[in-house]
């Protein structure tokens, strides 16, 4: 599994432009005018671990599997999008499907790009779309309270738990604060995520700035990097144009093309690890002469639910892992040499996976 993370922000801030460069394609059509993206565009990307390269490398596999990720690109909202205004409510509903969300905001002057508030404004835009999500979930919970009300009255334990969340959360929106910010308990969470909630999802700022301010960022940035740590988010500063252009690149050429410009790694790489982080995501490997693969996981994650991504079968029958750390398996330069100094260990139903780990699973049939 990877995560499935949707693009949103106002038109004419940079969404389109950063989905083509993620993706490596010109699906979603980046143009200057509002609503050029009519349906969600969906792609996948490899995500970039070198630990997979040097471990192939040590196997000798004949093949190589990184994870994959998801980008949504939803088309802009504007102000008055909860109420229906310009396409709203079916791209509301959109970001209901995603386990994140990357707000791109724009952090660039030209005047050759309009802005739809006809202002460059980063926190004025974060705030309109922040509003217009929390006004679409301030209705959703009211229009379930009666019901919900009812069902907790006649002695419905779920309804009960399910109305004090709601409540919780209606405290929040009514403050003007999103539902993401709740405070729960562990066992209260997937209830939690049930209720649907556009602002429980995690958010990922994408400040989307210009090539000069590439590796550092800018004024703009700062304000929304600040903004991001108050709300315990997560901000990253990408150069959209700067990616798209480099996306069209041999990979060969890539790297020349950065070192030219003096950025040390694509803004794609910066993104799924604040992802990653954002979402409590880690990778563990799976290693031989066929091929090296690597897999993604809820940090948490124990033994048999790891071997159950690869295959259901694989967690019904789990008997125990056999267990490398990363560095221990390149140390030993393979997983004999990890097990003939005493490093591959024997891990049972309890054993909590960690990042990095190499690992084969022992099942029965």
């Amino acid at each position: 599994m990877g995560f499935k993370c949707g693009i949103v922000g106002l038109p004419n801030v940079g969404k389109s432009t950063l989905f083509n460069a993620l993706t490596q394609t010109a699906a979603a059509q980046a143009a200057n005018y509002p609503f050029c993206t009519i349906e969600p565009n969906v792609g996948e990307v490899a995500v970039p671990d070198p630990r997979l390269d040097t471990l192939a490398a040590i196997a000798t596999s004949a093949q190589i599997i990184p994870t994959r990720l998801t980008f949504v690109d939803i088309a802009g909202l504007v102000r008055g999008a909860s109420q229906g205004e310009g396409l709203g409510n079916q791209f509301l509903a959109n970001i209901r499907e995603v386990d994140a969300v990357a707000h791109v905001v724009r952090c660039f002057e030209d005047s050759d790009v309009t802005h739809v508030e006809g202002k460059i404004d980063p926190l004025a835009d974060i705030e309109i779309i922040e509003t217009e999500l929390m006004l679409a979930d301030l209705e959703s919970l009211e229009r379930r309270l009666t019901t919900l009300d009812k069902k907790a009255r006649g002695g419905d334990k779920e309804a009960k738990e399910s109305l004090d969340l709601i409540n919780r959360s209606l405290v929040l929106l009514r403050e003007g604060k999103p539902a993401r910010l709740v405070e729960r308990k562990p066992e209260e969470e997937k209830l939690f995520v049930g209720l649907g909630l556009l602002t429980s999802k995690p958010v990922l700022y994408v400040c989307n700035v210009e090539e000069a301010s590439a590796d550092k960022g800018n004024g703009f940035s700062e304000k929304v990097m600040e903004h991001a740590r108050q709300e315990g988010a997560k901000a990253v500063v990408v150069s959209a144009k700067i990616e798209s252009e480099i996306a069209v690149l041999p990979p060969e050429e890539q790297k020349d093309y950065l070192d030219a410009i003096g950025l040390v790694e694509l803004g794609l790489n910066r993104v799924i690890r604040a992802g990653y982080e954002l979402l409590g995501l880690v990778t563990f490997f799976t290693v031989g002469p066929k091929e090296a693969r690597a897999w993604t996981i809820t940090r948490g994650t124990r033994a048999p639910q790891a071997a159950g991504v690869i295959h259901t079968d694989f967690e019904k029958g789990f008997i125990r892992a056999e267990t490398i750390a990363y560095d221990d398996y390149v140390a030993g330069k393979g997983e004999a040499g990890a097990r003939d100094a005493g490093r591959l260990r024997l891990e049972g139903k309890d054993y909590v996976v960690a990042d990095g780990d190499v690992l084969h699973f022992r099942f029965a049939n």
